[in-house]
C-alpha cells in the first residue's frame, strides 16, 4: 500500500511540474502581444493556486483520517497488551497457588522420596508456566 501511495504522490508531482512547464513554454512561444501573454500567465497562476488550495484540503482530510486510524490502532494494541499482561499475571498467580498447595501436601508426608518429588513438582510447574507464557505470546503475535 505504501508503494501505491508513493507512486501516486510521484505521479501527482510529475503532473503538476509537467503542467507548469508545458503551460509556461506554450505561453512564451505563442505569438501573442505582451498584454495577452501577461493575462494568460495570470490566469494560469490563479488556476494553479486554486488547484493547490484543493490539494491542501485533500491532504488535511487524509492526514486527519490517518491520525484517527493511528490513534485507534494504538488504542487497540494498548488494550491487547494490558489484557495479555493481566492474563499472564492470573496464570502465574494460579500456578503459584497450585504449586504452594502441592508443596504443602508433599511436605506433610515425612519421607525423603516426598521431598524429591516436591522438587520435581516445582520444576514441572515452572516449566508449565514458561510454556504457557511462550504459547500465549506467540498467539498474540499472530493476532
Amino acid at each position: 500500500m505504501s508503494d501505491n501511495n508513493i507512486n501516486t504522490k510521484d505521479f501527482v508531482i510529475g503532473t503538476l511540474v509537467g503542467s507548469i512547464v508545458g503551460a509556461s513554454v506554450a505561453l512564451i512561444f505563442a505569438p501573442k502581444s505582451g498584454k495577452d501573454l501577461r493575462n494568460d500567465i495570470n490566469r494560469g497562476a490563479v488556476e494553479v493556486k486554486g488547484r493547490a488550495s484543493e490539494w491542501v484540503d485533500v491532504a488535511q482530510v487524509k492526514g486527519s483520517d490517518l491520525k484517527d486510524k493511528a490513534y485507534t490502532t494504538t488504542s487497540e494494541f494498548k488494550r491487547r497488551a494490558m489484557d495479555t499482561t493481566s492474563q499472564l499475571g492470573k496464570n502465574v498467580a494460579q500456578k503459584t497457588q497450585d504449586l504452594t498447595k502441592t508443596v504443602k501436601d508433599k511436605v506433610k508426608q515425612p519421607n525423603a522420596a516426598s521431598t524429591l518429588d516436591a522438587e520435581g513438582v516445582v520444576a514441572d510447574t515452572n516449566q508449565d508456566v514458561k510454556v504457557n507464557n511462550v504459547t500465549k505470546l506467540e498467539t498474540e503475535k499472530k493476532a
